[in-house]
């Protein structure tokens, strides 16, 4: 068992600049390391952490592996190597969960090696389940929710002595600044998160109760991770938050908030970053300023993911989404018409509460008019705590809601095909991320953020090509070098 340590928060010095000056501050800061040299033992305890979920899982991931060096414990890759295990689940859609049940039946196995070996769950569905995951999986015996991580190192210590730990307190204040994080990623692209919580309550949304209130980080917070990142090598920077152009910031020397597009347009002039992308945008939210920095500013990739969730004004209003389909359309036209070939994916949640023939007619009739380069397609499953499992009737029958989103997967294909069959015989400058998966390709994206197979060895992860695109699958493109790579 480890020695007791201190769970006061890190805080940075107290920063106030206008908005003008984050611009100056991300190009002329000093870079620092993206997370401190930590040394540990061969005898260390063994950490296997799997993630489930969305990117701000990943991030979060990271943030976990981060404090767990820093209290002593070492990662491994394989779960029968270690002494505890970590799940950072995700509690959106009850399939998700399903996921997670099965797969720490499955890691209880490795308990016959290692009677002593300690499970955990972290994360939105720890949140969620709190109460819940005794009776369901007795056999965990720490569970963290999203705002415990500050101490996580401390809470499995407890574990590992023998304690069942519950640590599941929302925390309106907590946003992990001054914590660096152990990213296990490709080392081109790189999350930081801006945001954290949920203010909105969309019906069907677990987010404001897993993850608390929206609550921005702080500026300089954001830069310092930005340049951290930077100075590893990352050429990338995503920005993370659940509504992520929602993110506002207090200065009282400029005398007005620090605004999205301020912190994009800082975070792009950062030496080092050459791409900047974000997820996901909140409609209501996506303001002129916004689309004025996407259009002005190179660096930032021209492409959003912006989820729609349904084509019916009825559904819309019933998840209160805060916009209409005409809304959401006059949105898309702004930014197609102010950002030249840009890419546009979304989310759509078919079979929700009430939803009607007519009102998935209008849904289908929505992808075909925006013609969506890509979209997250999923049926509706009562989450229980939201306000539609507790004052809605789900009353769409699994085989309906089968059919709807089989549907609009088909509709959605047409157009995700054509989007990639449009880039065959253009140049493209790709940013090469890795090798891909199957080993006989260089993996790379576009500015739109499509996949685009190189040959192998053509180029280091890191560095940016001038591409022909040659062929697509639908759903990848095939290229070859055409200029030089440019480190």
């Amino acid at each position: 068992m480890h020695g007791a340590r201190s769970t006061a928060r890190v805080r940075c010095p107290t920063v106030t600049r206008g908005p003008d000056s984050l611009v100056q501050l991300g190009r002329s800061q000093r870079p620092t390391a993206i997370s401190p040299n930590v040394s540990l033992s061969p005898e260390a305890p063994k950490v296997y952490l799997e993630t489930f979920g969305c990117q701000m899982n990943q991030a979060d991931s990271a943030l976990i592996a981060g404090q767990l060096a820093e209290g002593g414990y070492r990662r491994v890759t394989k779960p029968e190597d270690a002494d505890v295990v970590l799940i950072n689940t995700c509690a959106v859609r009850e399939k998700a969960e399903a996921r997670v049940w099965g797969r720490t039946s499955q890691l209880l196995r490795h308990r016959d090696n290692n009677p002593d070996l300690v499970i955990g769950i972290t994360g939105c569905m720890a949140e969620h389940l709190k109460e819940h995951v005794g009776e369901r999986a007795p056999y965990v015996t720490l569970v963290a929710g999203p705002d415990s991580y500050r101490n996580i190192a401390g809470l499995l210590d407890r574990a590992r002595a023998g304690e069942r730990v519950v640590e599941t307190k929302l925390d309106r204040t907590e946003v992990y600044e001054g914590l660096d994080g152990h990213p296990d990623d490709d080392g081109v692209s790189g999350f930081v998160t801006i945001q954290r919580g949920c203010d909105k309550f969309c019906t069907f949304c677990v987010v404001p109760y897993t993850r608390g209130r929206e609550r921005g980080v702080p500026p300089r917070e954001v830069l310092r991770q930005t340049r951290a990142l930077a100075a590893a090598g990352y050429r990338e920077v995503v920005l993370l938050g659940q509504t992520v152009n929602s993110y506002r910031w207090p200065d009282e020397q400029a005398g007005r908030d620090v605004r999205f597009s301020d912190l994009l347009r800082a975070v792009a002039a950062t030496d080092g970053i050459e791409r900047v992308r974000f997820t996901s945008p909140y409609p209501v939210d996506f303001t002129p300023d916004v689309i004025a920095a996407m259009a002005e500013v190179k660096e930032i990739c021209p492409q959003v993911h912006l989820p729609v969730q349904s084509g019916s004004n009825v559904v819309l209003e019933r998840m209160r989404r805060g916009y209409t389909r005409e809304q959401f359309v006059t949105l898309v036209d702004q930014l197609r018409s102010a950002i030249p070939d840009l890419a546009l994916s979304t989310d759509i949640l078919v079979g929700f509460c009430g939803e009607t023939e007519e009102d998935h007619a209008q849904t289908l009739a929505l992808v075909d008019e925006i013609r969506f380069d890509s979209a997250f397609m999923f049926a509706y499953s009562d989450r229980g705590i939201t306000y539609a499992g507790k004052k809605l009737d789900d009353d769409i029958s699994p085989e309906t809601k089968k059919r709807r989103l089989q549907e609009v997967i088909a509709r959605q294909e047409v157009h995700t095909t054509a989007a990639h069959d449009a880039r065959v015989s253009t140049t493209q400058r790709v940013l090469v991320c890795a090798t891909a998966k199957r080993g006989d390709a260089m993996l790379a994206k576009t500015p739109q953020f499509q996949n685009a197979l190189l040959p192998l060895g053509c180029a280091e992860p890191g560095v940016f090509l001038d591409v022909m695109i040659t062929r697509s699958t639908g759903h990848s493109l095939f290229a070859t070098p055409t200029a030089q790579q440019t480190p």
